[in-house]
């Protein structure tokens, strides 16, 4: 599908949501889940949240779209200065290991992402989806920050262009 129709189409998915569990707040625990990354590896987030200070975890309706790749983009223009704060990323959406893989690799993505085909970890965080005739279905775009294996910080709206400097203004707070 070129890019110009999905432009059309995905301001549309907005009008089709899905009740969900409530997302998670902050104080939260962080879910223990296992995703599978673009690599096709299993990916146990208990695992990430035990090695780094910070693990933020993000996540993005879908891979290679104009505000998806803004916000990956940010990450990854940010991302020296996030490790150097400790902070460990991961992307999750529902696209399948393959276009999560074409993602990465197209726009030099230096995080893990989750393809997130079955919904484990979306449904974990409680993350709102939306469902889109023929398109399918959408995470809605939103960041968890965890320390110590609870939520610190929740955005729920997920910053596109700005997503690392968000994270950046709230771990010098």
């Amino acid at each position: 599908m070129k890019v110009s129709r999905l432009l059309l189409i995905i301001p549309a998915m907005f009008l089709f949501s899905r009740a969900a569990a409530e997302p998670l707040k902050v104080g939260d625990a962080a879910p223990a889940v296992t995703g599978i990354t673009e690599t096709g590896e299993k990916l146990a987030l208990a695992d990430v949240y035990k090695k780094q200070p910070y693990t933020l975890v993000y996540f993005y309706p879908k891979a290679d779209t104009p505000g998806c790749t803004k916000q990956g983009c940010s990450l990854r223009d940010g991302y020296e200065a996030l490790t150097k704060k400790g902070v460990a990323v991961i992307g999750v959406s529902h696209d399948d290991v393959a276009a999560q893989k074409a993602f990465k690799d197209k726009y030099h993505l230096p995080f893990t992402l989750i393809a997130d085909t079955d919904k484990t970890v979306i449904t974990a965080f409680g993350v709102p989806t939306k469902n889109v005739p023929m398109m399918g279905e959408f995470a809605s775009r939103s960041a968890y920050l965890i320390k110590d294996g609870k939520i610190v910080y929740a955005d729920y709206k997920g910053t596109t262009d700005k997503q690392a400097e968000a994270i950046l203004a709230e771990l010098a707070k």
